[in-house]
């Protein structure tokens, strides 16, 4: 278990995941600071940016979850790759409710016509990095798949 290098992939996923919760995704800069990260709440953005930054706040955690579970199935090899593709998944689906979370905060300042400036903050470029990961682990999985299967013809 611990001495394949998709656990190594897979951790560093759980950390990324994990440490992007604990920064702000995106920030806005309009007479003072406002970021935008997991479960960020702000008066007057619209339900679909409260929606978006819920989601993004769940579906971080689970795509740790889901990654340190692939971790302890290495036994199962299917299912160790059926739950980093549900990794990436959940992944996709966190980094469009932030992205959605974004815009609706830019459509309000937009309303507003206040000018401001916008850009990615850190917890954004955490979450970069998780898709190659996967595919990494996904990767060694298949690698691991394959040296099984030709242990087990001799």
């Amino acid at each position: 278990m611990l001495a394949r290098i998709q656990t190594l992939y897979l951790f560093l996923v759980a950390l990324l995941a994990c440490g992007s919760m604990l920064f702000p995704f995106w920030g806005f800069s309009a007479l003072e600071y406002f970021p935008i990260g997991d479960f960020t709440p702000f008066e007057g953005a619209g339900i679909l940016f409260t929606a978006g930054t819920l989601t993004s706040g769940i579906l971080s955690p689970l795509t740790a979850i889901a990654s340190l579970a692939a971790i302890f199935l290495y036994k199962q090899r299917a299912l160790q790759q059926k739950v980093i593709a549900l990794g990436v998944i959940l992944f996709v689906g966190d980094l469009l409710s932030a992205l959605t979370a974004a815009h609706f905060m830019n459509q309000y300042f937009l309303a507003g016509g206040a000018s401001f400036i916008h850009g990615p903050e850190t917890g954004f470029f955490m979450i970069l990095p998780e898709p190659v990961l996967l595919w990494l682990a996904m990767k060694g999985v298949q690698k691991d798949e394959k040296i099984a299967n030709a242990y087990k013809r001799l």
